[in-house]
């Protein structure tokens, strides 16, 4: 301290090893911890700042963490406590007992895994060269495929001496392959990268695709990744920006959460509770785009909220309305007022639709496209629609329903003689009336 008192070294359990550079200047007056710390072992509790109702010069009864100015502390005494640091670091560099430094939280990110499933770590271990980067040529280290999983508390890839025992790089000694695996998140650090150019025999990704491809418009995800993965992910883009690999300082420009999907009792999901849906078996009973559909249809994609499976007869009654639309041969009329509110219907509903998909407000969508079938069943049960404004029609709702029920808008439409496939259409534009 500036003091120049001494100051004892003691060790003790509830210092981080990860905070800081894992040793830590106690200060018992100001931290609970250290204060009962200094108690129990005698040791001396000095306030080195002052506080409102404060007796700095009585035995202290508990720690007290705000304060206005220094004291105690040589130099520093009298200086307010907001502007300590900076006349700390300038005390310690113009005396030479120290200068200011950045110390990041930021920790060497253990990778290595005891499993099988995850890229191996190309490294040999030779007995006369010690650890030897397997040649480039010898890239990418493939997993073998028959593999034993047994309870033995060591990786599976060390049970495959055929894959194991190769010969140094350097020397040709014996050696062993590393049988330790990256951690899956290495991957997911960089798979959108290699998405870009996934045939690529030379290079991770070729700059030609990173730029046709990058940066990534929408990003969706669940939030429990904003510490993690999106982290390493950000991480390694730089890294491959600041090689040239890339131009784009970010690989995404939009992020989205997602909200949960709960129970039908507005509970989370769990065996324990007995409140699990089981997707499969609503796949079985109503069908992959009727899941799809309900699922969107829940509320607020960002908010989420409960399955319950007895709201399916909605999405089911909407989904066959629009299959006897399509299907069924409506009576046409050639009146000029018909023909005009049957385009306005559509074209409002693309327009609705279009602003609701840009959105992500799946719910109003799908609560839209409702509308929009009611309101032509109805022109259609009323004979007041004509060939060519039905045609337009059909052809919207296939379109616009095509991301929310892809399998259903796909059978339709080719039903209705359209060619394949409605996936590679273009969106319909609105035309206002």
């Amino acid at each position: 301290p500036f003091t120049g008192e001494p100051v004892p070294v003691w060790i003790a359990d509830y210092v981080l090893v990860t905070y800081g550079t894992g040793a830590i200047m106690a200060v018992p007056a100001h931290d609970e911890r250290d204060f009962e710390f200094a108690r129990k072992y005698g040791l001396a509790v000095t306030p080195v700042f002052t506080a409102p109702g404060v007796d700095h010069e009585r035995e202290l009864e508990a720690a007290y963490t705000a304060g206005d100015v220094y004291i105690h502390s040589g130099e520093l005494d009298g200086t307010p406590v907001d502007g300590g640091v900076q006349r700390a670091i300038e005390i310690a560099e113009r005396t030479g007992a120290g200068e200011g430094t950045v110390n990041y939280r930021l920790r060497d990110w253990l990778i290595s895994r005891q499993r099988y499933w995850g890229a191996p770590i190309p490294m040999v271990h030779c007995s006369e060269c010690g650890i030897v980067p397997v040649p480039e040529d010898q890239l990418p280290v493939v997993l073998p495929e028959h593999v034993t999983f047994e309870p033995t508390g060591r990786s599976p890839l060390t049970e495959v001496e055929s894959w194991v025992n190769v010969p140094c790089p350097q020397c040709e000694s014996p050696a062993r392959r590393e049988t330790d695996t990256m951690d899956t998140f290495v991957c997911s650090s960089w798979y959108e990268m290699r998405y870009a150019d996934p045939n690529n025999a030379i290079a991770p990704f070729s700059k030609e695709a990173a730029d046709y491809w990058f940066p990534v418009d929408l990003y969706t995800g669940g939030a429990e990744h904003a510490v993690m993965h999106l982290l390493y992910v950000r991480f390694f883009w730089k890294a491959a920006r600041d090689m040239g690999l890339v131009d784009q300082d970010e690989p995404m420009t939009r992020l989205f959460n997602q909200g949960v999907i709960l129970g039908p009792d507005g509970n989370r999901m769990s065996k324990s509770r007995g409140n699990v849906v089981a997707p499969d078996e609503q796949v079985d009973r109503w069908g992959a785009d009727a899941l799809r559909c309900q699922i969107m249809f829940i509320g607020p994609w960002d908010q989420g909220g409960p399955y319950n499976p007895t709201g399916m007869q909605g999405i089911v009654r909407w989904l066959n309305r629009v299959w006897s639309l399509v299907t069924e041969e409506p009576r046409y009329s050639d009146d000029e007022m018909s023909r005009a509110e049957l385009r306005k219907t559509t074209h409002t509903a693309i327009h609705a639709v279009t602003g609701d998909i840009e959105a992500l407000r799946w719910n109003t969508l799908i609560a839209r496209l409702m509308e929009f079938s009611t309101a032509i069943a109805k022109q259609r049960d009323e004979g007041a629609v004509d060939r060519m404004g039905w045609e337009e029609s059909i052809e919207a709702m296939l379109l616009l329903m095509a991301p929310l029920a892809p399998h259903i808008a796909e059978e339709l439409w080719e039903r209705s003689g359209r060619p394949f496939s409605v996936h590679t259409q273009s969106w319909p534009e609105f035309v206002e009336a």
